[in-house]
């Protein structure tokens, strides 16, 4: 790994990790893609980068917090079930699931169907999103911290399941996405400062190590930053159809490039 694949996998992070399309499966299949072998470090740097991202949603939204403290409250609740289900299957995630393009295929197809059928009923108006987040209950609350455990599957893409269970209990999507960004904040903070401890011979490694890490932290952090403001501004005015679309091309590219 050198400092190209460092700035290249950056950047999927930034740009991916809250979109409802998987950054994990993009990761996975970049690495792939780039011919890096999935070494300790390699899966330490996916996860540390996510570090990266973060930063970004905190500097963002930052001000947002300060003014509204009870959805501080409701995120943390959120976070207890991932918390959870993320230790218990700590070994499982980083072997089996990490290694299987089947997995991922089927996740990106699964996701991308409830993604279509949940925007067919709000276009049939059977599902009306009016809800803001300041209505949020703490049942809610736990409700997506339960659905976004779900994530621990590559290809199931955490920001797109917590926007799933949000939008099914009638949140506006931008709403839902950010409650999206906010959560990620304790998961994958916790997630990735659990990795640092559990591998943290690997960042003293040599100086290399770090600074591969550094360029790594620092791309995802810029590419992040744009691709939250992007994502608020294009959920204005469109649905998560396309979303499902690229899901399903995406899976193709798997199946028949990849193979299972």
């Amino acid at each position: 790994m050198n400092l190209i694949h460092a700035v290249i996998l950056g950047i999927v992070e930034g740009v991916t990790e809250f979109l409802p399309i998987s950054s994990t499966a993009h990761l996975i299949l970049t690495s792939q893609f780039l011919g890096l072998q999935q070494t300790e470090f390699l899966k330490f740097f996916e996860v540390f980068i996510q570090l990266g991202a973060v930063l970004a949603v905190m500097f963002l939204y930052v001000k947002y917090l300060v003014e509204h403290k009870e959805v501080i409250k409701n995120v943390l609740i959120s976070f207890v079930p991932t918390a959870v289900v993320g230790l218990a299957f700590y070994k499982i995630i980083k072997t089996v699931f990490f290694g299987s393009n089947l997995l991922i295929a089927f996740s990106l197809v699964a996701v991308g169907i409830v993604f279509i059928i949940l925007e067919q009923k709000v276009k049939n108006k059977s599902l009306t999103l009016s809800k803001d987040l300041n209505q949020m209950s703490a049942r809610e609350a736990l409700v997506v911290g339960l659905f976004q455990s779900l994530a621990i599957v590559p290809g199931v893409s955490r920001a797109g399941i917590v926007m799933v269970a949000l939008m099914g209990m009638k949140y506006k999507r931008t709403e839902a996405a950010l409650y999206s960004f906010l959560l990620a904040v304790p998961t994958i903070g916790a997630a990735s400062l659990l990795d640092l401890y559990k591998s943290r011979e690997l960042l003293f490694n040599s100086q290399t190590n770090v600074a591969l890490l550094t360029v790594g932290f620092i791309v995802s952090f810029v590419t992040a930053y744009f691709s939250v403001r992007w994502l608020i501004s294009y959920l204005q005015n469109n649905s998560l159809v396309n979303f499902a679309y690229y899901r399903f091309g995406l899976a193709i590219i798997v199946v028949l490039i990849l193979g299972i």
